[in-house]
């Protein structure tokens, strides 16, 4: 089977949720250039990824290369995906690709998408069609076929229409089709707009009337992909603009949680307007020896309170229970604290409730918020990292439980940056720096180095998820300008942003 995907034009939150749906099960993914190359995050890990993007002068493979490579793939059994942005059947040649497969009698089915003609407009606060203003959106390809002879547009049409006028793939032919407009009668104060990259955080609009609109562009270095708006509804957009008005828009962010972990920061930021390159800083593997915990699950009547310090403690515990062959009646009476919500909603997701939360998300203060409910002699199983602060075994011996220590996984350094962080690095492109705790920051400097990172850190704002990780930044120069009270994820995103919006 091959499915022929619509990715929508940009914001990998755009996809449909059918689209999402087969591109988790696809075994090949063959992707365009202007699909989010975020979505491939969704295929299964052992699918094959093949790029086939097309730009001015350079086509990663001909149309007719990939039709070929969609009917091979297919003759194999494998089930496909063809992901293509925008709308496969709006310019986006996915009819040739349909009749290619049906020649080759190869099922296939289109799932359609959010197509840019519509969405880029809209997220320039432009609305295609608009009561009193334009009743009528007419969509045209910015560039022909190169080998016809003569325009298939009927330019003398489009000039004369009154609704609006929507240009796809036009930058190189901007000012032809313009004039074109001009000559056909449209006219020259028609409110007009360039939108590049529409939909992404590197999006970019520009506007004028039609006889300048070109020049706009051309000073303000417009590029590929980029739509050409004309029409009265253009003139709406310095009321309806709001994807640029955000109070993160044009701010480059660096997280550098877990690839796990990191979504939830990415989606906090990215919906304030933020651009975020994830700069992975640990690993999470097994421990170096199971032996402590294997005794520990064998054995977990015995236990008045289990203690979890992380999420990832949480998720590792339950896969070694669970694969043990035991399940939740393992727990028996023993009650359960977490450090903080993060790690509380982890239980959660396994229909557990914590009995002890603290206020806040730190060792000494879950000690704290035990202490009144541990007597002497309680055995107590700590279930965290294999390194870690001994603020915990040491303060809850000192109360007379017995505590047995049972590391369920390990925080490993990755193997480098990623190269789109890495370039933003290197250009000095970095706004934000996040830090959710010691091991990020320790990490962070290894990759980057000392004098690297301070240098980094000098330019862009530093913030810390609390006072520990933010003292682990002084050790190497850098002080906090963000640091939130409350030590959570969404605590220190709400505190990046309302940094902004003072300075705003």
């Amino acid at each position: 089977m091959v499915y022929l995907v619509g990715a929508g034009p940009g914001d990998p939150g755009l996809i449909t949720v059918k689209g999402r749906e087969v591109l988790r099960k696809a075994q090949v993914v063959v992707y365009d250039q202007l699909a989010s190359p975020e979505l491939l995050k969704e295929a299964p890990a052992d699918a094959e990824i093949i790029y086939v993007g097309k730009k001015a002068g350079a086509h990663a493979l001909p149309q007719e290369g990939i039709n070929q490579l969609l009917v091979d793939k297919a003759r194999s059994g494998l089930t496909v995906v063809r992901l293509k942005g925008g709308d496969p059947f709006v310019f986006g040649r996915g009819g040739e690709e349909a009749l290619a497969l049906a020649a080759a009698g190869l099922p296939f089915e289109v799932v359609p998408g959010v197509t840019a003609a519509v969405a880029v407009p809209a997220y320039a606060g432009i609305p295609v069609t608009h009561r009193g203003l334009a009743s009528l959106v007419t969509f045209i390809t910015g560039h022909e076929d190169p080998t016809k002879e003569t325009s298939a547009i009927p330019w003398d049409v489009l000039a004369q229409t009154q609704g609006t006028l929507v240009f796809l793939m036009g930058v190189k032919n901007l000012a032809d089709n313009c004039r074109r407009l001009l000559a056909g009668g449209r006219p020259p104060t028609t409110p007009a707009a360039v939108i590049e990259k529409g939909t992404t955080t590197e999006q970019r609009t520009v506007t004028g009337v039609l006889e300048n609109i070109a020049a706009v562009a051309q000073a303000a270095g417009i590029k590929p992909p980029a739509i050409l708006v004309v029409g009265e509804a253009a003139s709406l957009r310095e009321s309806l603009k709001w994807w640029e008005t955000r109070p993160l828009w044009g701010k480059t962010v660096v997280v550098t949680r877990t690839r796990e972990q990191a979504s939830a920061l990415v989606a906090l930021l990215a919906a304030a307007g933020a651009r975020c390159l994830e700069v992975p800083t640990l690993e999470i593997g097994p421990p170096d020896d199971f032996t402590p915990l294997d005794q520990a699950l064998s054995n977990l009547s015995r236990y008045q309170w289990i203690v979890f310090t992380s999420a990832n403690g949480v998720a590792a515990f339950m896969q070694r229970l669970f694969g043990q062959g035991q399940d939740m009646r393992a727990l028996g009476s023993a009650k359960l604290a977490a450090i903080g919500p993060a790690t509380a909603q982890a239980l959660q997701n396994w229909w557990l409730t914590a009995d002890v939360v603290p206020a806040a998300f730190k060792a000494e203060v879950l000690l704290e918020a035990l202490s009144p409910h541990i007597a002497s002699g309680h055995r107590i199983l700590l279930a965290r990292a294999q390194v870690a602060r001994e603020v915990l075994p040491q303060g809850l011996a000192q109360l007379g439980a017995q505590v047995d220590v049972a590391p369920v996984y390990q925080a490993l350094p990755p193997g480098g940056i990623p190269p789109e962080a890495e370039a933003a690095l290197q250009a000095g492109r970095v706004d934000i720096l996040t830090f959710t705790s010691s091991a990020t920051v320790h990490n962070f400097v290894r990759l980057l180095g000392p004098e690297r990172f301070q240098a980094l850190a000098k330019k862009a704002v530093v913030a810390a998820i609390g006072p520990i990780t933010g003292a682990t930044l002084q050790e190497y120069g850098p002080t906090p300008q963000i640091q939130p009270q409350d030590f959570t994820i969404p605590a220190l995103a709400a505190a990046i942003i309302d940094h902004f919006k003072i300075l705003t």
